[in-house]
């Protein structure tokens, strides 16, 4: 069974790790998120990539939820003391690859190309695929102004409320990623923020094209249990957007886009535009990740 995933965001990346486990070999294509990338300090940072990378590679902090396991913070300590920024975090093991990167795409070589030999140097089996080569930046618009994701989220620590999503760039998808699409089994929308992680997936014209001309059952994960969200700012975005926080007003943000919404056993009843399959989708560890993903897969089916 060959299966795409979109994913972004710490959500999306652990049940990335659980798919990949609960598959054969070579069955999954991960298309993440590029939204959120941005330079700091001269450098090009994908933080849903590296998070994808991360997590396939068991390279992923599970205490922190972000960045590489057994990180230290020397030269960003340094750049402190300096002066210079330091406000989004980049620990010293993370610099290497984002060093690496940097270097790749000022010689010309593309996001996709990069990221598919980084995935190889950390022994990653599964295909990781940006959505886009091309540049494509999420910008929030709050009562305090409009922000570019990372200055939100990260900076501002997304204290503001949000009053719309938006997107900068004509980007197209990179290279495989409709080709995965066209050859897949199922599509599977990880269980990541609609509006930051997915939405700028889909905000690439091709990719939202093909799940609406999709033949293939479209499957989408909940990011909330229990009408909550397990990390970061899902929920608030989902009461202030799209009016609440059930199954239906999630499956609002995809509607069109897929034939089914994997709900939490705690999350409410009700009605609901598209087939409601439960499971248990709180992710505590990697074995509780892969169990999801075999529930996900067993519905696709």
């Amino acid at each position: 069974m060959k299966v795409v995933l979109l994913s972004g965001g710490v959500g999306g990346a652990r049940f990335a790790r659980g798919l990949v486990s609960a598959t054969e070999p070579g069955a999954v294509t991960v298309v993440g998120n590029v939204g959120d990338d941005l330079d700091v300090l001269g450098l090009a940072v994908s933080p849903d990539l590296d998070s994808i990378l991360y997590a396939l590679a068991g390279l992923h902090d599970e205490e922190r939820g972000w960045g590489r396991a057994g990180e230290t913070w020397e030269a960003l300590t340094t750049v402190g003391a300096l002066g210079g920024e330091d406000w989004f975090r980049l620990g010293d093991r993370d610099l290497g690859l984002h060093l690496v990167r940097t270097q790749a795409l000022r010689s010309g070589e593309p996001l996709s190309a990069v990221t598919a030999r980084l995935a190889r140097a950390l022994g990653v089996e599964a295909t990781i695929l940006p959505a886009s080569d091309d540049r494509l930046r999420t910008w929030i618009d709050t009562p305090a102004g409009s922000f570019p994701f990372q200055e939100w989220f990260v900076g501002r620590g997304h204290r503001d409320e949000v009053d719309a999503v938006r997107f900068e760039g004509e980007a197209g998808a990179a290279p495989g990623v409709l080709a995965a699409l066209g050859g897949a089994d199922a599509i599977l929308i990880a269980p990541s923020n609609p509006y930051v992680s997915i939405w700028p997936i889909l905000a690439v014209p091709e990719i939202r094209h093909a799940l609406e001309t999709r033949r293939v059952p479209a499957l989408a994960v909940s990011p909330l249990v229990g009408g909550r969200a397990v990390k970061g700012p899902a929920d608030r975005m989902l009461a202030r957007m799209a009016g609440g926080t059930t199954p239906e007003h999630v499956a609002s943000c995809y509607a069109g886009l897929i034939d089914a919404l994997v709900v939490d056993e705690s999350d409410p009843t009700g009605p609901l535009a598209v087939r409601r399959v439960v499971a248990r989708t709180l992710m505590t560890d990697a074995a509780a990740s892969r169990r999801l993903a075999e529930a996900v897969l067993d519905a696709a089916a």
